[in-house]
């Protein structure tokens, strides 16, 4: 938020989540440049392209408020887990310390949820002398301000 400030004091509403899903989250770029180098290759193979790193919902939420002003403090566990706003640090947010921004809402539980998602990548790695560029905070990073920017219009 640094660089630029909206035309008007955006609101924060409340976003309802699921906060315990923990996945190996990469960057587009990163995967396509990956993608380019499989098909450059004498032969087929299977590759799993993979940051190695695993991350939840939860983490991915709070680098994302941090990005444009704001930091939280979860409360509770489970399906009654929220998230207030701790401090505020971006003056143009129409926001309140103390004002719930996340809450847990069970349709986004799975049944079947698998505890942990995160790929091995040592195999592209080798073979194709690939790793990751972005990390999970540049990755957060770009997408918030991304989309701070698209909602208020900047």
């Amino acid at each position: 938020f640094r660089d630029f400030s909206p035309p008007i004091a955006p609101c924060v509403p409340n976003i309802k989540l699921g906060l315990n899903a923990r996945r190996d989250w990469g960057h587009a770029k990163d995967y396509v440049e990956a993608m380019w180098r499989v098909l450059q290759q004498p032969k087929p193979e299977d590759y799993v392209i993979a940051t190695g790193e695993t991350h939840s919902v939860r983490e991915f939420a709070e680098l994302c408020f941090v990005e444009i002003g704001m930091e939280l403090e979860f409360k509770g566990q489970g399906k009654d887990e929220t998230a207030v706003i701790k401090k505020i640090t971006n003056p143009d947010l129409k926001a309140k310390v103390g004002q719930k921004v996340i809450s847990v809402d069970p349709n986004y539980f799975r049944p079947t949820e698998v505890d942990l998602l995160i790929g091995d990548a040592s195999k592209a790695k080798k073979n194709l002398d690939w790793t990751p560029k972005y990390n999970f905070k540049s990755l957060v990073k770009e997408m918030a301000l991304a989309d701070y920017k698209l909602f208020y219009k900047i």
